[in-house]
């Protein structure tokens, strides 16, 4: 038997990179892209142990940001553009807790679809 040989793993250096917020009432939810759209880095409350309710609460968010800002340093990423989706307590969570650890935001942009007119409304009730 022949042993297949294990391509290594290739330590990326980014400059720069585009951080993805998703926050909704139960979850906050971060991905962290190259400039290309490839994906280097996610996370989100639930991975880091945090259930129920509580998924959904700002401190969440911001250990989510926190923990993120460290793996995002050992990938050399010191510019970071936001994108925030969602209407979620986390927002302005997730943004000061990677400013606080020391990563230069360049961008705030606010992504969440607006409808211009959405799905037809449901019937009106009769009483």
């Amino acid at each position: 038997m022949a042993y297949k040989k294990k391509a290594k793993k290739v330590k990326r250096h980014v400059e720069t990179a585009v951080a993805h917020v998703k926050s909704t009432f139960n979850n906050t939810l971060v991905s962290i892209t190259a400039e290309n759209g490839e994906v280097l880095l996610t996370g989100s409350a639930g991975r880091l142990g945090f259930k129920g309710a509580r998924k959904g609460t700002p401190f969440a968010a911001m250990q989510v940001g926190s923990t993120l800002a460290r793996e995002m340093a050992n990938l050399g990423i010191k510019n970071v553009e936001v994108n925030l989706q969602g209407p979620g307590s986390g927002r302005d969570s997730v943004v000061r807790s990677l400013q606080s650890s020391g990563i230069n935001i360049t961008i705030l942009r606010d992504v969440t679809p607006l409808p211009h007119n959405g799905t037809r409304a449901p019937k009106k009730r009769r009483v």
